[in-house]
């Protein structure tokens, strides 16, 4: 297909290859801190499968309906998805292993934290670890009624 003549030819259209190339991107930037160079082939050849592979995955999230709560466990970096066909749950890496002592609740470093995260200068991970610095063991946010933090437990 040449861009310049035509952008889109059946399910085929160039947007699929920016869309993969800002993936690509954001996971270098993101996710692989510090990258080898002679290994960027492999980083490509992962973010190509994944592309490639997220249609025919079965997506529990995606197939469950609209979600209308999400809760957030930390440091165990646990989501809770309600949704209208029933709970979803999702496992991510935890911040802490074994036994520790809750952090002392923090404002200043929650609005840091949330004000990282609002201009997009880091991770994920990132915010949640900060989050936890804060103090926040817990927090809901209410997608039904558009996103809204319903409660936070510190």
């Amino acid at each position: 297909m040449n861009q310049v003549e035509e952008f889109v030819r059946g399910r085929v259209h160039t947007q699929g290859v920016d869309n993969l190339w800002s993936l690509l991107k954001r996971s270098l930037a993101g996710t692989y801190v510090a990258v080898a160079p002679f290994q960027i082939d492999r980083y490509v050849t992962k973010q190509v499968f994944r592309y490639n592979d997220r249609a025919t995955k079965d997506d529990r999230l995606a197939n469950a309906g609209r979600v209308a709560l999400l809760i957030w466990s930390l440091p165990a970096c646990q989501s809770l998805f309600l949704t209208a066909q029933g709970p979803v749950v999702m496992q991510g890496a935890p911040l802490v292993s074994g036994a520790a002592d809750v952090p002392a609740f923090d404002r200043q470093a929650l609005i840091q934290a949330l004000r990282i995260d609002q201009a997009g200068e880091g991770t994920f991970h990132e915010f949640l670890a900060a989050t936890w610095r804060a103090g926040v063991v817990r927090y809901e946010v209410d997608l039904a009624a558009h996103g809204s933090l319903r409660r936070l437990q510190r």
